[in-house]
Order: C-alpha cells, then structure tokens, then sequence
C-alpha cells in the first residue's frame, strides 16, 4: 500500500500508525526538498549538537566529502573558550571558507538541516560568505 506523503503525515497524527523511522525519513526529505550538491555546486550541511557544531562541503552525484570542518578541530579549537557560541560559528564558517578556497571551491549550497536559519547556524552562513564563499 504506497500512500502520499501527506496522508503518511496526517496518519502520523491522526493516530500514530506510522513508525517513528518513517516520520523522521518524510520529514528530511521534505525538509531538504531538492537541494543536491554537484560538482561545481556541493552543498554545505550542517550539524548542531549542544557544545559543537559540524560542517561538510558535499558532492551528492559522487556521494564523497570534500571537505569537513568542526568546532573541534586544533586550529579553531585554540582561539575558542567554548565551542558552543555564535563567534565559535562565524570563525569555523571563515576557516572552512578558507580551506574550500583553497580546493578551488568558491559557489555552495547552504542546507541547514531541521535547524532554523537563525543562531549559530546563520553565524556560520554570515562566517563563510565573508570568508569568500558564494551562497
């Protein structure tokens, strides 16, 4: 029995027959939409957890990592009290600009996950358009 994705969505609250992984797998999709990076736009994806946060420049035609920068790498970590802040996010975002520039990528993808456009993940966006990165 194949059903839409909103009447999947109105049985998950309706009466919650749907299975929690199945929930969770319609709302990325729907969330991500149709951003797919390629490879002369990879796409930037973000993770936030509570004290890091975590970006990767991805190409999705070949699914390999290009490049990945954290909060916890040595050269960002050093000039940082607290992982967890939006000036930790603006200095990751100029650093992975830097180290994208640097592999002659200049033109991304945002996609900010389930995170809202607003905190730390817009500090990265604003850390890495003024490093040099193209939205």
């Amino acid at each position: 029995m194949k059903l839409s994705k909103r009447a999947l969505l109105k049985l998950k609250n309706k009466n919650k027959r749907l299975k929690p992984n199945k929930y969770k797998k319609l709302k990325r999709e729907g969330l991500r939409g149709n951003t797919k990076g390629t490879f002369e736009r990879p796409r930037l994806s973000v993770y936030r957890s509570n004290q890091h946060i975590y970006a990767q420049i991805i190409n999705d035609t070949n699914s390999t990592t290009l490049l990945a920068c954290s909060t916890l790498d040595r050269s960002i970590k050093l000039n940082l009290s607290n992982g967890k802040t939006c000036d930790a996010s603006r200095l990751m975002g100029e650093k992975l600009a830097e180290f994208s520039l640097q592999k002659n990528i200049t033109k991304i993808i945002f996609d900010r996950g389930p995170y809202l456009y607003h905190g730390r993940i817009k500090a990265l966006a604003d850390g890495a358009r003024s490093g040099g990165l193209q939205f």
